[in-house]
């Protein structure tokens, strides 16, 4: 039933089956950002790339990020079709995204068009601009589909499933070489197996689940959403067409600007995790030589990474159904800033451990921060954000995250060979006193 609020009708919470067909699509997607984030740099590596050079190839997925996001984010907002609004675009992204998923272990297929370094850089780049049209119109679905009062139950949702996504991504390599028997190393210059058979899973299982929540999922029509109590009408002297972007960015509610120094520690700090964790860990812990990729103890260590990274993604989507009372209980931005300070100490804990199954206790810290950085900004966020404007702001929020990732592309390995002479553990330990600032950051934020 429709509540009728001040003359206009405020829209239908969703039950529970509802919420979760209509975020379902973002475990598969996941499944292959997991893939992504536990391989990418462990593929470049196989295919020629040094450490301190890493940073840079992954320059592609938030640079891609940055440009797609805002302009999905802007035509989801005015389209209508007969598969719906948003629907289109992440159906989209997740045939382009799977497509990426099959041909980036592969690149080296094809060296005789160009280097395989460049050939992976490629599909990288490909790859994270798919995730990137997939993924940010789920997170506007959420604010067109479910009343304010649900949203933060919907945020959640999709953390929960974020979650379980990269729990099986991220541990399916080792499970393949560990259970199932399939090479985890490979000749000089091949991606072992393992990682291959992996990511063509991915792939299968990213359409699949978006197909799943493009058939189950319904929304809003136009003349719907006029009757709604969240709609607007859109002053006519607004600017039209994409240019408008700039002018939605220049009147940003102030608590997206807040949350922009917040984004820019946690995201800086996330991506250097995804970057560096391999050689780090491997150097660290397993005492590989730097280089060293085509070893047992490189693809042990790589391996173990990933279930490492499933260990977080696990924690995060069983705290991400704790986050709405933890949140009703002490506050949007404080529990935001408690589950920063978590990820900042675990990520600094990895420091001091040398035994490769101790590393599971700071990827707890880890995923009680990540859990909160998929869910609480949006949470804030979208309740200071006008409701026909969702999907851009959405995209233009994407900003905060990509700006981060950018310097980080561009300074990290620098930061890793110049001043850390080389030794990629120390870039999770900066990662993690950056971490610790987005806490006390978070703190000003007026939700």
């Amino acid at each position: 039933m429709l509540n009728v609020m001040k003359g206009k009708m405020e829209k239908p919470a969703l039950s529970a089956l509802q919420i979760w067909n209509m975020s379902f699509g973002f475990l598969g997607i996941q499944f292959g950002f997991a893939l992504q984030n536990g391989n990418a740099s462990r593929i470049l590596q196989t295919f020629g790339a040094d450490v301190e050079h890493l940073s840079l190839f992954w320059l592609a997925a938030p640079v891609t990020g940055m440009i797609v996001q805002p302009i999905i984010g802007h035509y989801s907002d005015k389209t209508w079709t007969k598969l719906g609004r948003r629907r289109p675009y992440f159906l989209t992204g997740a045939l382009l995204a799977a497509l990426a998923l099959i041909f980036m272990p592969n690149a080296s297929l094809l060296a005789y068009m160009l280097p395989p370094i460049m050939v992976g850089a490629g599909m990288l780049m490909i790859m994270d601009a798919s995730f990137n049209v997939a993924m940010e119109p789920f997170r506007a679905l959420v604010a067109d589909n479910l009343p304010e009062r649900q949203r933060s139950v919907g945020f959640s949702v999709q953390t929960f499933l974020i979650g379980a996504g990269a729990i099986i991504g991220s541990w399916l390599p080792y499970v393949l070489s560990e259970y199932f028997g399939i090479d985890k190393t490979a000749a000089n210059g091949a991606v072992p197996l393992n990682v291959v058979y992996s990511f063509y899973i991915g792939a299968v299982v990213l359409v699949a689940t978006l197909l799943w929540t493009v058939v189950t999922t319904r929304e809003y029509s136009p003349a719907e959403r006029e009757a709604f109590d969240d709609h607007e009408e859109l002053p006519e002297e607004e600017q039209k067409g994409v240019l408008s972007i700039v002018t939605d960015f220049k009147a940003m509610p102030q608590a997206m600007r807040q949350l922009g120094l917040v984004q820019f520690f946690s995201w800086f700090a996330l991506f250097s995790m995804w970057v560096f964790s391999t050689p780090a860990i491997a150097e660290h812990v397993y005492n590989v030589a730097p280089g060293d990729t085509n070893t047992a103890g490189y693809a042990d260590a790589a391996n173990w990474v990933g279930i490492l990274f499933g260990v977080y993604n696990g924690v995060s989507a069983i705290y991400a159904l704790c986050l709405p009372a933890i949140a009703a209980k002490l506050g949007k931005t404080r529990a935001h800033a408690l589950s920063l300070l978590a990820g900042g100490a675990g990520l600094i804990a990895i420091y001091f451990i040398s035994n490769p199954q101790w590393l599971i206790l700071p990827m707890l810290g880890i995923g009680i921060a990540w859990g909160s950085i998929l869910a609480m900004p949006y949470a804030i966020l979208s309740n200071a954000i006008p409701a026909r404007k969702m999907g851009v702001y959405m995209g233009i929020f994407n900003f905060f995250i990509t700006f981060p990732q950018i310097v980080n592309g561009f300074f990290g390995g620098l930061i890793v060979k110049y001043l850390f002479a080389g030794q990629a553990i120390f870039a999770l330990v900066f990662a993690g006193i950056l971490m610790l600032c987005g806490a006390i950051s978070v703190l000003r934020v007026k939700a």
